[in-house]
């Protein structure tokens, strides 16, 4: 397993209560994901202009953890636009 963290930054929900915004953004993910998607574990939280998020993936190497992170977050965009969030793909 390993790990790759990302930034959504933007206003986020005006319909959740600040304090759910975080496992709103944890239920997104794993609705809409499979386990094709390799996705073991997430953490959201909140992070200045944004949330934080940390993706637990099986990939055998760093960087195919860091390829399926944007798989996955390029999957996400629209969802979590509907959510007032935008990912920063992650870079090495």
């Amino acid at each position: 397993m390993r790990f790759v963290r990302a930034r959504l930054v933007g206003a986020g929900s005006t319909v959740a209560p600040a304090g759910c915004e975080a496992d709103l953004l944890h239920d997104l993910f794993w609705a809409h994901t499979g386990p094709a998607d390799g996705l073991e574990h997430v953490r959201v939280r909140p992070a200045g202009d944004g949330m934080e998020v940390v993706l637990f993936l099986f990939a055998v190497t760093d960087t195919a953890a860091l390829d399926r992170a944007n798989v996955l977050l390029t999957l996400l965009r629209e969802p979590l636009a509907a959510h007032g969030y935008t990912a920063v793909i992650p870079t090495v």
